[in-house]
């Protein structure tokens, strides 16, 4: 019998990195462990009332239960484009500029199948979210990582992008997608309208399509922003969006994009032959988390913030610094090159499992992630964990 193989795609990624630590995470509580998750980014946080009560009513219904329309009901377009208006000051037009997703990770695959051919380029942060990297292996995309760091606040050196360009150590021209998400997500670094602007410049300049992931603009943030409210900017970009991070709601799989027509129609040629419509109940329950008064956001975020102050006082017992004004739900502690190290040692030690930067790319080997998933009962048990791990 001839032997199987799988498709070459699948040589060019590795499971996930948390798969496997949440394996050997499960193998360690079934032998008496007790390990405290401080790694993944999944709120523990409830959805609204009415949000859930809502998915009950409906999925009730006898008329529920039928197949939906790939480009989502009118209703939670119609929410999303209220959303966006409300909180962004984006108009989009819910008919043709919005395409609701069953969570923003599957846009990523929907977005670099629909754009990007074998063989061309797409500009990747380091540190950045692993998905944007193994992603475009998997369409047989050449990766071009582009540098973020403290010293320039986390953002893209276009300039230097620019200049490697001129130089011809790397080509522009071939490039289809930069992605980039801020709020950012491992450093938690905020953006800014002055670096959407010259994130929108350039991709004009050079016909690349920017792809912003805005899953975290409502965590610790009173301002936030999106990179549609750059003049122009739906004519080059493409925004995602998620639920799951500022509406608690990640097991749900909600998401959207928003971009111009045109790129919404190519995307829908792809993502409606993967899927066949989000379950109905979803969608309407989904409206009513949309419809959320700024007395939600503000307590989810007083609740966070309590929080964080365990957390920052996690990663300054581990000797990590870390930096005022991070938003998201993660703290980035810098410990200069003993991530791993000390990752190890809170794990087998102290039982409470953190991050590793460098699963985010090189840039991040000097840093360490924590979760602010975890309540202020179990965060301050870590850090008792900790204290007496230190305290050897």
């Amino acid at each position: 019998m001839r032997e199987i193989s799988p498709a070459n795609r699948i040589n060019e990624v590795s499971e996930y990195y948390f798969s496997v630590k949440l394996r050997e995470i499960a193998q360690m509580n079934a032998q008496g462990a007790d390990v405290i998750n401080l790694g993944i980014g999944s709120p523990d946080l409830p959805p609204a009332e009415d949000v859930v009560s809502t998915l009950g009513e409906e999925a009730a219904r006898e008329t529920s239960h039928g197949y939906q329309p790939y480009i989502g009901i009118p209703e939670l377009r119609n929410a999303f484009s209220a959303w966006y208006r409300r909180w962004y000051g984006v108009e989009l037009d819910p008919a043709s500029e919005i395409l609701p997703l069953m969570g923003s990770k599957e846009g990523i695959m929907h977005i670099s199948m629909a754009f990007v051919n074998e063989g061309d380029a797409v500009l990747v942060p380091n540190p950045g979210y692993p998905t944007y990297t193994s992603v475009s292996r998997l369409v047989g995309a050449k990766i071009i990582p582009y540098d973020l760091s403290a010293e320039n606040n986390w953002e893209p050196d276009l300039e230097a992008l620019e200049a490697q360009h001129a130089a011809g150590e790397i080509d522009l021209n071939s490039v289809k997608l930069l992605w980039c998400n801020y709020p950012n997500m491992p450093t938690g670094a905020n953006g800014s309208i002055s670096l959407f602007e010259k994130l929108v410049a350039f991709g004009r300049k050079y016909n690349i399509i920017i792809c912003h992931d805005n899953p975290y603009s409502f965590i610790l943030n009173d301002k936030p922003l999106s990179i549609l409210m750059v003049e122009g900017a739906k004519d080059i970009c493409i925004e995602l969006n998620s639920m799951s991070k500022s509406h608690n709601m990640p097991g749900w799989r909600i998401g959207m994009l928003a971009t111009n027509p045109r790129f919404r129609e190519w995307i829908l040629r792809v993502k409606s032959n993967m899927d066949s419509g989000m379950f109905r109940p979803l969608q309407l329950a989904a409206v009513k988390a949309l419809e959320q008064p700024e007395e939600w956001y503000r307590e989810m975020n007083e609740v966070y913030r309590r929080r964080r102050t365990l957390a920052e006082a996690i990663l300054r017992r581990v000797g990590a610094e870390v930096a005022p004004g991070q938003m998201g739900i993660f703290l980035w502690g810098k410990v200069d090159g003993r991530g791993v190290e000390i990752c190890d040692q809170v794990l087998y030690g102290a039982k409470v499992f953190i991050t590793p930067g460098f699963i985010f790319g090189s840039n991040g080997e000097n840093y360490i992630r924590i979760s602010l998933c975890a309540n202020e009962k179990t965060l301050g048990k870590a850090l008792q964990r900790v204290e007496k791990e230190y305290n050897k």
